[in-house]
């Protein structure tokens, strides 16, 4: 299954999003700039690239493993959303969690992968009360009480 999703290069010169293996979920996207990460620091990384959903869709924005692992490099917002209306160029806020190394990327690097998704728009009911279930209020960690 696939969806058609339009891309415009704002950079001719960065690559397209491209799926590293057969069967991967998320497509690279990389860097249209040159750019180090001091320890702890964050900045808008752009991508070059801008697209078009079709509606029913939604390009979420996730972290690359391997930065993680060998930089500690992430993401502020992970992941990030990307909804159908949106025309602008995409960019990723990045951050370098590692305590004492800065990271360096240039222009083409990846830094981030994007997976498109079907969405169900949800139709919003108010009422009074809610219908019960087996986890009832309980949150934040309550599943392992007990444990």
């Amino acid at each position: 299954m696939s969806a058609q999703v339009l891309i415009k290069r704002l950079d001719p010169s960065v690559p397209l999003p491209k799926y590293a293996k057969p069967g991967d979920a998320g497509a690279d996207l990389t860097t249209r700039i040159d750019i180090t990460l001091q320890p702890g620091e964050r900045a808008l990384v752009p991508t070059g690239i801008s697209i078009a959903l079709p509606n029913g869709f939604v390009a979420l924005v996730h972290p690359r493993s391997g930065l993680a692992i060998k930089h500690g490099v992430s993401m502020v917002n992970t992941p990030g959303t990307v909804d159908a209306g949106f025309r602008g160029e995409l960019q990723i806020i990045l951050i370098n969690h590692d305590p004492k190394e800065a990271v360096s990327f240039k222009k083409g690097d990846r830094i981030a992968q994007l997976v498109i998704q079907r969405v169900e728009i949800a139709n919003f009911i108010e009422v009074d009360n809610l219908p019960g279930s087996d986890r009832g209020t309980g949150g934040f960690g309550s599943t392992g009480k007990g444990a």
